[in-house]
């Protein structure tokens, strides 16, 4: 009998072979030295879906509701059936089991789901290994934990699927019949972080749309002294300061002007200090995404697509799909051949590896803040750049440009601040002068970051001593206008999700989003934003910006502050936390989400009950004055015949002999099931 070693996908199934010397190929395995190494393939199976465990949960009714499970299911899914079928032959002639999926939450829940599923009852160890390059592998071999030391991972795994399918399923169905009853004929999906996602959008299109815009007043100097002249702009005394230190009075600002124009003064502070800044870090999914929207207007998907091609298809990077941008020490030593593979890659590029330093060791190599994967890096694999996208290719290059930079010297600059004084008012100027190019020959100095408005160091300073004399030759009034914030962008929308914890007011549940790196992960994110698109829920304006569509609005205004509010995840995660350290149950933590499911429900059912859903602007009641209009025949919808509490609403069939054609029907649907055809004009 034989050890198995059981990873999360087949790349890493054969690094981890290679070690092992398990590198003779079979039908979704590898074998050698008295072992076997197979792989998942991601997730395997699959939690079913209402119908599967109830002939009535398949019609969408708000009598069912809430959809709770008994006994819960998952099933293969239907690319994973040849891969699962490998699996569970072969743990049929195995000693021991080596659970070797990523190491966290979801990859304990990946590989003990499908050893639990094929009814596995050998013993289990646990393979840690938070990166694939040779040195890691083998630490991680020598280390290998027992099986029960990690198991409550797996038990949080579970307790994350099963409570977010209980959300998801539940108020879904719910407030799309809710949506219904209104009018709306689309489906309103509801769930633990998709919601607080669309709630974001809303919330910003909202504040834009009821912004007024501050005019405020800046007065610039233009100085002269004995080395040069500059500008400088007034620091606005506490008394005539608003909270942003700004001069809202126009008067005020232009007696400044008058007061100082042409006036002498003295130069009362000139400080200037050495900054060096280290080169930023190596890239994970979110800050990729964020870039490539910035850059290419490219969306999420796109980006997360890119990547994979670049991952699977070409060879060219490591994961992908990782959520640190740090890197593991023993990697260091492999700098040498990765900048062999860039050149051999790319002749262009040889004039900035030729430069680089692999001495240089910056703060990306920490072992303590790697997670389950490595930042994103090039590989050592020889690669076609020719055979790539253009997407592909900027994604590549822009990897390839983080990780280089690693090995190049701080960015140096001279910062310099001068206070200058006339008449009583105070000027301030800064300004900067490289002095160590560094990284930034690299990289570049675009960072993406909008230009400031004030003249701080875009000008050259000249030289200047504490206490000389100085003219002001000219004193310029400028009216300004503040900004409303900028609508999201896919992008600046993944770093809003990675950074929800600034907008949490409890300090802890703040703390716990900001060490799970917000709500969603790099694999999910992009799916996300996606299906509240795909939904009707968010729509893209021009290339890049997202708006929030009315259905959008309407559903984050009907829905509980507890099901928006992103501090409900870090509850959550606080719980799943404890289960994972077990200091928590899995079946008291779904005991918890049952009650509050239950509670939801009830309040969905008043509102049914109430007819109070706001949806399409439509109103359950029967009363002329608040009835809406036919689109067809612009006149009043009439109550519904059957019923009589609801009213005749248009839609479209969807289904049947009649797909597509337009009839009426009672908006009080599912709970009224009546149609009619439009009369004839």
């Amino acid at each position: 009998m034989t050890i198995l070693y059981l990873c999360e996908k087949p790349s890493q199934g054969r690094d981890i072979g290679q070690i092992l010397g398990a590198t003779a190929k079979r039908d979704g395995y590898l074998e050698g030295n008295g072992r076997r190494v197979t792989w998942c393939i991601g997730h395997l199976l699959e939690m079913i879906t209402p119908d599967g465990y109830k002939p009535e949960w398949k019609r969408w009714s708000l009598e069912t509701l809430p959809i709770i499970p008994e006994q819960w299911q998952l099933e293969v899914t239907p690319r994973g059936k040849k891969q699962f079928k490998i699996i569970k032959s072969l743990l049929k002639d195995v000693r021991e089991v080596v659970l070797a999926t990523d190491a966290d939450r979801e990859g304990e829940t990946i590989g003990r789901e499908v050893l639990e599923r094929c009814h596995y009852r050998g013993p289990v160890s646990r393979l840690w290994l938070t990166a694939l390059d040779e040195a890691s592998i083998r630490k991680a071999l020598d280390g290998i934990l027992p099986g029960d030391k990690t198991a409550p991972l797996y038990h949080a795994g579970l307790g994350r699927s099963r409570a977010d399918w209980i959300v998801g399923m539940n108020l879904s169905r719910a407030y799309t019949i809710l949506g219904r009853q209104g009018g709306y004929e689309g489906v309103l999906t509801v769930g633990r972080v998709q919601t607080p996602t669309l709630k974001l959008v809303v919330d910003r299109d909202r504040q834009i749309e009821q912004f007024n815009p501050i005019t405020y007043y800046d007065v610039v100097a233009h100085i002269q002294v004995e080395q040069g002249a500059f500008k400088a702009k007034w620091i606005v005394p506490k008394p005539w300061a608003d909270t942003e230190g700004r001069c809202l009075d126009r008067d005020i600002a232009n007696a400044v002007v008058q007061k100082i124009s042409g006036q002498t003064g003295n130069i009362a502070r000139k400080e200037t200090q050495r900054i060096k800044e280290p080169p930023p870090l190596p890239l994970e999914l979110s800050t990729l995404q964020q870039e490539a929207s910035r850059r290419w207007g490219m969306s999420a998907k796109q980006t997360l697509e890119g990547g994979q091609a670049l991952y699977e298809k070409h060879k060219a990077i490591t994961y992908p799909r990782t959520d640190c941008r740090f890197l593991p020490n023993s990697q260091l030593g492999d700098a040498p051949r990765i900048f062999q593979a860039l050149v051999a890659a790319d002749a262009s590029f040889a004039a900035l590896v030729a430069q680089a330093d692999p001495a240089i060791r910056s703060r990306a190599w920490d072992d303590r803040k790697i997670t389950a994967h490595h930042a994103i890096i090039p590989t050592t694999a020889r690669v076609a750049i020719d055979a790539m996208s253009r997407e592909e290719s900027r994604l590549y290059d822009l990897i390839r440009r983080h990780y280089l930079a690693q090995f190049f010297p701080a960015f140096e600059y001279d910062r310099t601040v001068i206070d200058a004084v006339v008449n009583g008012e105070t000027f301030r100027a800064s300004g900067r002068v490289e002095q160590v190019i560094g990284w930034k020959q690299v990289l570049g100095g675009d960072k993406g970051k909008e230009k400031t408005e004030n003249h701080e160091e875009n000008q050259p300073l000249p030289t200047v001593r504490n206490g000389e004399p100085l003219v002001a030759t000219q004193a310029d009034l400028e009216e300004k206008h503040t900004k409303p914030p900028q609508r999201y962008t896919e992008g600046t929308l993944i770093a809003a999700m990675k950074n929800v914890g600034k907008q949490v007011e409890d300090p802890r549940l703040r703390k716990i989003l900001r060490e799970t790196s917000g709500i969603g992960t790099e694999a999910t994110r992009a799916a996300i934003i996606e299906n509240l698109i795909k939904r009707n829920l968010l729509s893209k304006d021009g290339k890049k910006n997202l708006i929030s569509m009315p259905a959008g609005r309407l559903l984050v205004d009907m829905l509980p502050h507890s099901v928006t509010d992103p501090a409900t995840t870090a509850v959550w995660e606080q719980a799943l936390d404890d289960i994972a350290h077990a200091g928590g149950t899995l079946e008291a933590f779904l005991d918890k989400s049952e009650i509050w499911i239950n509670k939801l429900i009830a309040n969905v059912k008043a509102r049914q009950s109430l007819c109070t859903s706001h949806f399409s602007g439509l109103s359950c009641t029967v009363s002329t004055a608040n009835r809406p209009q036919s689109a067809t025949t612009g006149e009043t919808s009439p109550p519904c015949p059957q019923c009589h509490r609801g009213i005749l609403v248009e839609r479209t069939a969807k289904k049947g002999k009649n797909v597509g054609n337009r009839f009426l029907g009672c908006n009080a649907y599912p709970r009224c099931t009546h149609t009619q055809p439009i009369p004839t004009p």
